[in-house]
């Protein structure tokens, strides 16, 4: 079985002669971090590095999405996985493990209702029109679920809409713990609600309080948004995990490369409280983008549509 990278990397450095390969690595992590250009003895230095892991436990180590230093456990990753990332478009590969299943996403939302309030669910008749009201109050019967749920949006509505500006680090730090620590049975339907009128989608947009945690007053560059996630190991991580289980395919009957709709809708719920946060783009559709624009991209157009059309128009997603 795979272990952990934190478990990985103690072993490593346990081994004299592992521990010597590992730091040449974290140099080399270090130089990519900073944007420090590699001359060519650094570059083969890296390389043979990483060749000389051979078919250590660090190479097949993974992270979970919930575990306890989570971003120790990204950053060994990511040593370890550094020629990865040369250019935009290379994170083949999730630091993550065991990606959702179908059957787990398929909740019985009512009995689940039942079981943490101890009694049927005739208070919840009401919200039959807004299930996105529904989801709310079938939250508020889960401690934790209302709990991080307020944590977020009180941080996240602090100066947002005023002349004061909100401290959208904190904004997303407080959905990312809604999002981490919340079982998903609670979290993809306040998110994922589906919606048959404008009121019901206008609450579905502003789940994640986008004046603060989505939009910016002028939208910024998109390639722009793209190396600001690619410079924090969770944004990187996350959206290696996206790229992998939201990858389109044309000849695919369900869109999706993976097929696997839970794990892509699992990857785009981690995506949410990074640099690269999407949201809904209306209250009358369920197409979601990035906050950003392609306008003065200049030679790498190309590549700015890249980023922007993987959540604008994914088939899979």
């Amino acid at each position: 079985p795979r272990s952990d990278c934190i478990a990985a990397e103690q072993l490593c450095l346990s081994d004299s002669t592992c521990n010597a390969t590992y730091r040449i690595l974290e140099n080399c992590a270090l130089a990519k971090t900073r944007f420090v250009p590699l001359d060519h003895d650094s570059r083969v230095r890296c390389l043979s590095a990483e060749l000389d892991l051979g078919n250590n436990s660090l190479l097949h180590c993974k992270c979970h999405r919930r575990m306890k230093r989570q971003e120790h456990c990204l950053r060994v990753f990511w040593t370890v996985h550094g020629s990865m990332t040369d250019g935009y478009f290379s994170l083949e590969t999730s630091p993550y493990e065991n990606p959702a299943n179908e059957e787990h996403w398929k909740t019985d939302y009512n009995k689940l209702a039942a079981l943490l309030s101890g009694k049927d669910c005739s208070q919840l008749a009401g919200d039959a029109t807004n299930p996105c009201l529904k989801a709310t109050h079938i939250c508020n019967l889960s401690k934790k679920c209302v709990r991080l749920r307020t944590d977020y949006a009180s941080i996240c509505t602090k100066g947002a809409g005023s002349e004061d500006v909100c401290d959208r680090r904190k904004c997303h730090r407080g959905l990312r713990n809604f999002f981490e620590k919340v079982p998903e049975d609670f979290t993809k339907r306040i998110l994922f609600c589906p919606c048959q009128d404008e009121l019901c989608g206008e609450r579905r947009r502003k789940t994640i309080v986008p004046d603060c945690s989505f939009r910016y007053n002028t939208k910024p560059n998109c390639l722009w948004l793209l190396d600001s996630c690619l410079e924090d190991h969770i944004c990187k991580s996350r959206l290696a995990d996206f790229q992998q289980n939201c990858q389109p395919a044309d000849m695919s009957p369900d869109g999706c490369s993976q097929h696997n709709h839970a794990a892509c809708l699992q990857a785009y719920m981690g995506m949410i409280g990074t640099p690269m946060t999407p949201n809904y783009v209306s209250n009358s559709s369920v197409e979601v983008s990035l906050w950003c624009t392609c306008e003065s991209s200049g030679n790498q157009k190309e590549k700015c549509d890249q980023i922007l059309s993987m959540f604008e128009s994914n088939k899979c997603l």
